[in-house]
């Protein structure tokens, strides 16, 4: 609820527009300075196309740069699918902490409730024991597998 009163404060007393209109100079003003460097940057390629056709001829020079451009993209697709397997493998992992401490969580939550009940003990025992029972199943047959001459005998 608070959080709401300040968002709604925030409305009336126009802090939010000025943060906007911040935000959009801000945005303005990078795209601006981006396409500077992008045409500061082209003109520098043209220069040194310039500098090496007169080097080497306009076809070596056209040749050079063409494989060179294409040697630069192949790197940057390379270093993308790199970093993003990377970043998958993370995020399931992140995900995979957050599911278990919503379920710890949960569970503590429901704790004292079933303690409460008519099976008390008994009805957290009881799946707790088959989890265990089954992770265990789990990891000896993993264990089995992961050998080649396990079905040797």
């Amino acid at each position: 609820m608070g959080l709401l009163v300040s968002l709604l404060s925030g409305f009336a007393s126009g802090e939010t527009m000025a943060a906007v209109r911040r935000a959009r100079t801000a945005a303005i003003v990078y795209a601006l300075a981006a396409l500077a460097a992008f045409c500061g940057l082209g003109f520098l390629v043209g220069a040194a196309y310039i500098w090496t056709s007169m080097r080497y001829g306009s076809l070596a020079a056209a040749v050079g740069f063409g494989a060179g451009f294409l040697v630069i993209a192949g790197l940057v697709l390379l270093i993308h699918r790199l970093m993003s397997g990377a970043r998958v493998r993370r995020e399931a992992r992140r995900r995979k902490a957050d599911m278990k401490g919503i379920g710890i969580t949960a569970a503590l939550a429901v704790l004292p409730t079933l303690l409460k009940g008519k099976g008390g003990l008994g009805v957290i025992l009881g799946p707790a024991v088959a989890l265990a029972a089954y992770a265990i199943y789990r990891e000896n047959v993993k264990s089995d597998t992961d050998r080649p001459d396990a079905g040797e005998g």
